[in-house]
């Protein structure tokens, strides 16, 4: 059984090992949130979860399908259904019902959970994101709708006013979040561990090698729905406080791996431009509500979208386990198609950028669709120019190989040459050339060297100006 507190009534749910919110919540009969892809793309799932934010809470949008309920052990869940109710319709519930945002319905109840998470974030302001009302269109990036059309959705965001005094989600912020509590469930399906300490995870991966990571889930909650993979062994991390370090000194950024992804945006402030320009092409916010930076990283995919970006910055990792941490290069971490030299037992325990920044920056993502896509192909630059002249190059590359990788010779080319269009072009053309690109189902190997080559010719014709001015 596991307890949560779901729309302010505490409840013991049964569980399995890989039971998901989802299903719970469904068998609750909280058919609100609804299955519709099973893989975090939808967001017809979607639900609040109170997180601790300082001494209060936030409340943050999460896909309820990729969440395996054992690791939401003493949670405080909101559903579509405990926003409001007919006789009195939460703000959400009713701009979307006025404005016309609802058609078949099925997408209705997501929609409204994440209109309600950006209506409760406690930074919007006036005029922030180009929106009278503060609100972050892009809040609703993971949540589809097919048969509505997104104008009368948008009208119904940019509606949104402020919380008022009587509003219980809005008054909740303001009293502690409930802390992960350390859970063993012993199931026919297997076994869940939230060990209270580091010591006692790496106590339990030494004696479990196989033993599945679990951070955000994001990734594991995808092959449980689609591919009904199994573990004997899940060991969840993400509330290790080892693992959620945050730290910027004289010529170091400390990132805990098991920070999420929106936690780590909020807590850089916009310092890393490179970061800046990624964080909102990662999946959408209900993803990256969850999704960490150890797990993107842990399951070495060759197109994870932040290798690229950490590459460029000259990213090292922190791998703890029974022998104590060592630092390892991102450039040396991938060996092969998610392969990586963290041995059995190991733990990412933190990313370090070294600082200062390379002041020539971007990201770029070639995908299908301009947000909550897997790419293509993805190029993180950073570059330092004086006086005209490339003095460093660092380009980071995924979707072209087995693995990750740097494109040294691509750097190479531009490295004491001025940053000219011709010096562009000669390395243009080299880094088309980088990797082993493959044709799939998302792009050709074809397409994929040609997206390289105008991937820096774009890079050059952005950047041109800021260098020489």
């Amino acid at each position: 059984m596991v307890e949560l507190m779901i729309n302010g009534e505490t409840r013991r749910v049964p569980s399995a090992a890989h039971t998901t919110l989802l299903n719970a919540l469904r068998g609750q009969g909280l058919t609100g949130c609804k299955e519709g892809c099973a893989e975090g793309e939808c967001g017809a799932c979607a639900v609040l979860v109170a997180r601790a934010d300082g001494n209060g809470t936030r409340w943050e949008s999460v896909n309820a399908c990729l969440a395996l309920l054992p690791a939401l052990d003493g949670a405080e869940i909101v559903t579509s259904e405990g926003l409001g109710t007919p006789a009195a319709l939460h703000p959400a519930q009713e701009e979307l019902a006025v404005r016309g945002g609802s058609q078949c319905g099925y997408c209705t109840p997501g929609f409204v959970v994440s209109l309600a998470a950006e209506y409760l974030r406690p930074e919007r302001t006036p005029g922030q994101h180009g929106e009278a009302n503060g609100f972050d269109v892009h809040s609703l990036s993971g949540n589809l709708c097919r048969c509505t059309g997104y104008r009368p959705i948008v009208d119904a965001a940019r509606a949104l006013g402020t919380p008022g005094d009587g509003d219980p989600l809005a008054a909740r912020r303001s009293q502690p979040a409930p802390r992960p509590r350390a859970t063993q469930l012993d199931a026919a399906d297997g076994v869940f561990h939230r060990p209270a300490t580091l010591e006692d995870a790496l106590a339990l991966l030494a004696a479990h090698p196989d033993a599945r990571v679990l951070a955000g889930g994001t990734d594991w909650g995808v092959d449980v729905n689609l591919r009904r993979a199994r573990a004997a062994m899940t060991v969840a991390v993400d509330a290790l406080p080892e693992l959620r370090t945050f730290e910027v000194d004289g010529d170091m950024m400390r990132l805990g791996a098991g920070l999420t992804l929106s936690d780590l945006e909020r807590r850089l402030k916009g310092r890393v431009p490179l970061l800046r320009e990624w964080f909102p092409q990662f999946a959408s916010r209900l993803i990256r509500n969850s999704a960490t930076l150890g797990g993107n990283l842990g399951t070495a995919s060759p197109i994870g979208d932040s290798p690229p970006v950490l590459l460029a910055l000259e990213a090292e990792l922190e791998l703890v386990g029974p022998g104590g941490v060592r630092v390892v290069p991102l450039r040396d971490y991938f060996t092969g198609y998610r392969q990586t030299v963290r041995a059995p037992g190991e733990l990412i325990q933190a990313v370090r950028i070294p600082t200062p920044l390379a002041p020539v920056t971007a990201f770029h993502k070639i995908a299908k669709r301009r947000f909550d896509d897997i790419s293509s192909v993805a190029v993180g630059y950073a570059l330092r120019v004086d006086g005209g002249v490339v003095t460093q190059a660092r380009i980071g590359l995924g979707g072209v190989a087995a693995t990750p990788l740097r494109a040294t010779e691509a750097e190479a080319a531009l490295e004491g040459q001025p940053w000219t269009a011709d010096t562009a072009r000669r390395a243009a053309r080299i880094l088309g050339a980088t990797g082993t690109p493959l044709s799939d189902h998302r792009a050709s190997a074809a397409y994929r060297a040609a997206m390289l080559e105008q991937s820096l010719l774009k890079f050059h014709w952005e950047t041109a100006q800021e260098v020489s001015a």
